[in-house]
């Protein structure tokens, strides 16, 4: 049977996607993390859309937006928040930081310090900030869209493998075709139409369709399927660090959204299949001399679902 929440999943990616033109798998993709209550790390050159991507999303979903630009002298205190003295009551105050949002743009997030890139650690696992050893939760729902350039790039740091863990997926949007690139210059030949967007879904729809997505069944075939590949990659011997049991756990989730969106109410081996690419690729670490001999985490991924039968 479909759940109501498809029309409205719809409606959300045909509203995007009128500002990022001939990407719809991408934000499907996005937008089936947001289901998931994961954040997403958009890797790729500067000037395919990155940033545009968030921003017609959070235009799309009537939530709270905060956009992070990080650079080199960006301070954790500028993220989390700070506590300062107030004078006439005697006591120190919570001053919120830019991730005091339902949606965060942490834009060119590789371009800051690994000890600022490590300020959003607890938030992004807990849902929560430690200030001065007093716990905030920040508002529900709550996802980083986080956008980094390649890390041969001058002037960034390449994120730690627990930072890189934190995200349910990682997606590219890649140059858009010649037909596709032209339509983009006639749609923004007067203004910018992400001026104009509107609100297609409201919040208390959003929760909604999150917990709507946990119900999904998973048979316990399809559990173990997600197991079995999540082990190959462990046992793999060009890789120093496979899929963790937190990638398992994404994989789940993330079939279980593939599915609500295509109308079912259960997994199929197909959404796994969908899925596994972009929640487990930079998850994999690969050992340095498979790097000399050109081996990729995509040719891992694509060789685990050859050799890895799935359910009957």
């Amino acid at each position: 049977m479909a759940y109501n929440g498809t029309t409205m999943i719809q409606s959300i990616i045909d509203n995007v996607e009128r500002i990022i033109i001939g990407k719809r798998e991408v934000i499907e993709l996005a937008v089936c993390s947001f289901l998931c209550k994961g954040h997403v790390l958009i890797e790729d050159v500067p000037g395919v859309g990155k940033t545009s991507l968030v921003y017609a999303i959070a235009k799309s979903l009537d939530c709270s937006f905060r956009r992070i630009q990080f650079t080199p002298d960006i301070l954790p205190s500028d993220i989390t928040g700070f506590s300062i003295y107030n004078q006439k009551s005697g006591e120190f105050e919570y001053r919120p930081g830019a991730i005091m949002a339902q949606i965060v743009l942490a834009d060119e997030i590789n371009r800051t310090s690994p000890k600022t890139q490590s300020s959003l650690l607890e938030v992004m696992e807990e849902n929560q900030v430690t200030v001065d050893g007093k716990t905030y939760a920040v508002m529900q729902p709550f996802i980083v869209f986080a956008t980094q350039n390649p890390v041969e790039y001058l002037g960034t740091y390449p994120l730690p493998e627990a930072q890189l863990d934190r995200f349910f997926m990682r997606i590219s949007l890649g140059y858009p075709d010649a037909a596709d690139e032209s339509r983009m210059l006639s749609r923004f030949k007067e203004d910018d139409p992400i001026d104009s967007l509107e609100a297609v879904a409201d919040v208390g729809r959003l929760l909604q369709a999150q917990e709507e997505v946990r119900k999904v069944h998973v048979a316990d075939n399809i559990n173990d399927y997600i197991v079995s590949l999540m082990r190959a990659t462990r046992d793999n011997p060009n890789l120093s660090l496979g899929g963790s049991p937190r990638a398992s756990l994404c994989l789940y989730r993330a079939a279980q959204a593939w599915a609500y969106y295509s109308g079912r109410d259960y997994v199929v081996p197909d959404d796994v299949v969908k899925m596994v690419m972009p929640v487990t690729e930079h998850r994999l670490v690969l050992k340095q001399e498979a790097k000399l001999r050109k081996v990729t985490p995509q040719g891992i991924i694509q060789d685990t679902l050859t050799n890895v039968q799935p359910p009957l």
